[in-house]
């Protein structure tokens, strides 16, 4: 698989945007805690080396690239609820804090890379869908990046006040000892009522009461 490159942006520069924002989300699949959104303006002339979709770097390697980021470009980060998941679904929640994101950059984009096959509905701007954009683009790779990097962190904070749940190893997602502590410990403020193994639980009380 190729590394991600700086052809998005270019053919973008080509087409007359100067300012073009790069877009991704973290926590889409977690049953705990909120979506995480990030957006990158890369300088051109300051694009760290090694950028690449978090998935495929070490937690070292993504920890120096945070840093150089933060460091090099325009960054902003989003976030959605687990209140918002539940109530809009988390494709919509997701956009919502891809939005907040773009909407918080210093000055704002006139293009921006969408992580996936979707724009944001309600996004105003000019955009383009990249699919396995973290893999493809760089400047979506700085932003699934810095996402993750939020996220994780996010989520060890909360695990710090809801011990046994392995939050700061899982950051929510279904592991097999986070499923064991549901059923075990049982569901907290931060879980995701909407997805499916909090839902059957909590059928599964309401069952029992009843």
């Amino acid at each position: 698989m190729t590394a991600p490159d700086f052809s998005f942006e270019q053919a973008a520069m080509a087409r007359g945007f100067s300012r073009i924002a790069g877009v991704d989300e973290v926590g889409r699949g977690p049953l705990a805690g909120p979506v995480v959104a990030a957006a990158v303006v890369l300088d051109p002339e300051r694009i760290p080396p090694g950028l690449n979709d978090s998935k495929k770097l070490t937690a070292k390697r993504r920890a120096a690239l945070n840093a150089a980021i933060l460091a090099s470009a325009d960054v902003s980060l989003g976030q959605a609820s687990v209140e918002e998941i539940d109530r809009l679904n988390i494709l919509r929640a997701a956009h919502l804090a891809m939005i907040r994101a773009i909407e918080g950059l210093s000055t704002p984009p006139d293009h921006c890379l969408i992580d996936g096959n979707l724009i944001p509905r309600d996004l105003t701007l000019s955009a383009e869908p990249v699919v396995k954009g973290d893999a493809r683009s760089l400047s979506i790779a700085a932003a699934s990046i810095v996402a993750k990097i939020r996220r994780d962190h996010l989520m060890r904070d909360l695990a710090q006040h809801f011990p046994g749940y392995g939050w700061e190893t899982n950051a929510g997602y279904p592991s097999k000892s986070h499923r064991l502590a549901l059923q075990n410990i049982g569901i907290t403020p931060h879980h995701r009522r909407s997805f499916k193994p909090v839902h059957n639980i909590l059928w599964q009380q309401k069952n029992v009461s009843d």
